[in-house]
């Protein structure tokens, strides 16, 4: 019997954690984004509508998701996220035109909130509060295994069977998968004790200085994060000439890095303060961003790709889990506000390009290292703040 509770309770955790694998595949539209914008010919600036039609649903739907998540519980709510991300997959292969990829890229980006805003809390209940930061990095870990293999399946799609969005449906069928697994999975909805989530209950955490700190700082991060998964491949075909089949290469680089990164933080984070770690990692990030911007070499570019990938790996989930912890009480209502702040990825690519277009690529680059020092300097706030 010992034994049969024992198996259960580890498929639970795997049939979960395989969640966090469905959830990286929004990450395909960075290198999506490139190929659409050669298919169709579009500018920088109108290219960048696409993932626009991802992230801006962030801001519109983690509040309801919250919502929803208070009355229907934490595992439907995922289980209907995956749902919609296995139809949001297969809309481009069926309809290929500009109208479809944005109705196709805003369902993709409707479901993915709604599982962030779940899934997060979701599986932070399997385990202790001590393990929080390590648990969601471990999560993060997951999603960047799933994120590295959107380009290179692109890339593999378009060698094998001449089309590129064949990995989409591959990616369709394995949400469904994924949907199985945790329809026969036990999960914990009441280890966090909730209370009743509406709107407002949710924009007047940011009364609170931490969250607030941590909401920007998510914001900032993820627009990081998809601005530079998307301006990678344009990086590497402008200064070193490489073909858009080949650029991919850069994205690659930047979520291989990130599988490290999270790898490395699930175990340092289980012994090492994480606001601490945190700074430190930060720190050398933005260093990283100077040879991007000023130099050429191919080896020069993947290696500051990488070092950048590596060390900003953790900051979500050490962000997340900081907010999580300061008021568990209320993790749907905390969830809901953080995932709100993914839609960072919205603000910070239309401007990265507009600055693309109007003053080229190195310019645009800096963006993104301004966003990494806001979020140096918010860090340090929030330490400040956690020793008072």
């Amino acid at each position: 019997m010992r034994e049969n509770n024992k198996q259960s309770f580890w498929f639970s955790k795997v049939a979960v954690f395989f969640g966090f694998f469905i959830m990286g595949f929004v990450d395909i539209v960075g290198i999506s984004t490139n190929y659409i914008k050669s298919d169709f010919g579009l500018s920088s600036t109108l290219s960048n509508t696409i993932p626009l039609m991802v992230f801006v649903w962030f801001a519109l739907f983690s509040i309801p998701a919250g919502i929803l998540m208070g009355k229907i519980g934490k595992k439907k709510t995922v289980l209907l996220a995956l749902s919609l991300t296995a139809v949001a997959l297969i809309i481009p292969f069926l309809k290929y035109d500009f109208t479809w990829v944005l109705i196709a890229f805003s369902l993709l980006g409707i479901s993915n909130t709604i599982l962030q805003v779940s899934l997060n809390p979701l599986i932070a209940a399997l385990f202790t509060k001590e393990k929080t930061a390590s648990v969601l990095t471990t999560g993060q870990f997951v999603k960047s295994i799933s994120s590295l293999l959107g380009p290179v399946l692109a890339g593999v799609a378009v060698t094998v069977f001449g089309d590129w969005k064949m990995a989409f449906t591959l990616f369709s069928a394995i949400s469904v998968l994924s949907i199985v697994l945790l329809s026969f999975a036990t999960t914990n909805e009441f280890a966090f004790n909730t209370s009743q989530t509406s709107f407002r209950s949710v924009m007047g955490l940011l009364k609170e200085r931490n969250i607030l700190f941590s909401f920007l700082s998510i914001m900032l991060i993820v627009g990081l994060d998809v601005g530079l998964n998307t301006i990678a491949p344009e990086l590497l075909m402008k200064k070193v000439g490489l073909e858009l089949s080949r650029a991919g290469l850069g994205s690659s680089v930047y979520f291989f890095a990130k599988i490290a990164g999270t790898f490395v933080g699930a175990l340092m984070l289980l012994k090492t303060a994480p606001l601490r770690f945190l700074k430190i990692s930060l720190l050398i990030a933005v260093f990283a961003f100077i040879p991007l911007m000023l130099l050429s070499e191919l080896w020069v570019l993947i290696v500051a790709i990488f070092l950048i990938g590596f060390m900003c790996a953790n900051v979500f989930s050490i962000i997340f889990s900081f907010a999580l912890q300061n008021k568990t009480e209320r993790s749907n209502e905390i969830s809901a506000l953080m995932i709100m702040g993914v839609s960072g990825g919205a603000v910070i690519l239309p401007l990265q390009g507009y600055v693309n277009d109007i003053f080229g690529l190195t310019a645009s680059i800096s963006i993104l290292m301004i966003s990494l020092l806001c979020i140096l300097l918010l860090t340090r706030k929030m330490t400040s703040h956690a020793q008072q």
